[in-house]
């Protein structure tokens, strides 16, 4: 990997955009990671998904990372227009190196060299760093999620719980995650790697595959609650058949993760507590003057 020194406040630090197969910049990143998120990417990266979408932009103190901001290069399609935008995430400082100006200085690196090589660049911060991301031009956008309350029962079809520790299980999900979806208004186009992540990580026990229309349904259940992250289905089918299959006697509510191009069945509400959406860019304004939300596997 290339390298260059920088110096902050009298200090240098090795500047470089990392990748998975560097072992011991992959190990320091997760090392990192874990530290600050509580996971790490070591699994993702061993089942092959850590591809070239995916590039740390860190600063290194000697063999160690010690901050980092993470560029998603990301292809979407937006209200039907192709878009290239750039996700920021896996931003991090480890504690002792906090307060110097090392995020800071990755990030000024970062918009110098996507601003003019992408629609939008975007970002989920939480409430701690608020004030931060204006002081780099970015602006809140507000999102909306769409929920309904269910009366009836699902169709009686065959419903398959995959396995996302077997080989073949996977296979299926990373081949339907490759599709554009017909059935959102803003879908993820050509990174299935990002879904497998969630896949193999916190929602091994959410993936469902519908023989029927072929469609892969990822989704959670709470109390009476179906919370439905993302559908991959090649067909333009009715969200509402597909989505019927999970439903029983006992789930009264559908809570939507991603925006569907039909919404008139739907309440739309602002989100609240999801984490804050900055962006920066010329295509800040197509989302401004709609109401969507980013699907939630397409966060980094």
């Amino acid at each position: 990997m290339k390298y260059k020194y920088i110096k902050i406040n009298d200090k240098k630090y090795k500047f470089i955009i990392g990748t998975g197969e560097d072992d011991k910049f992959r190990i320091s990143f997760n090392s990192l990671t874990k530290k600050t998120f509580g996971f790490n990417f070591e699994q993702w990266y061993q089942y092959g998904y850590w591809k070239n979408q995916f590039l740390p932009y860190s600063l290194m103190d000697g063999d160690v990372v010690v901050s980092n901001v993470s560029v998603n290069i990301m292809d979407f399609e937006v209200f039907g227009k192709s878009k290239r935008y750039i996700q920021l995430g896996t931003v991090m400082t480890d504690v002792a190196y906090r307060n110097k100006g090392l995020s800071r200085v990755i990030m000024e690196k970062i918009i110098e060299e996507w601003k003019d090589k992408c629609d939008l660049l975007y970002l989920f911060a939480n409430d701690s760093v608020l004030n931060f991301y204006p002081k780099f031009g970015f602006d809140i956008l507000k999102q909306y999620q769409c929920t309904k309350l269910i009366s009836k029962r699902g169709e009686n079809g065959l419903v398959k719980k995959l396995d996302m520790t077997n080989e073949c299980d996977r296979a299926l999900v990373y081949d339907k995650a490759n599709t554009l979806s017909s059935l959102a208004k803003i879908s993820m186009c050509g990174n299935a790697e990002l879904i497998m992540f969630y896949c193999t990580l916190d929602m091994t026990d959410s993936v469902y595959y519908i023989q029927d229309y072929d469609a892969v349904i990822i989704a959670n259940f709470e109390g009476d609650t179906m919370e439905v992250l993302n559908v991959f289905c090649k067909e333009d089918i009715s969200l509402d058949k597909i989505l019927d299959y999970l439903v029983d006697e006992n789930i009264k509510r559908e809570k939507l993760y991603f925006t569907p191009k039909e919404t008139d069945s739907y309440l739309i509400m602002p989100i609240e507590g999801e984490g804050t959406l900055f962006a920066l860019g010329e295509g800040t304004l197509l989302l401004a003057n709609n109401q969507f939300m980013f699907p939630k596997l397409s966060h980094t």
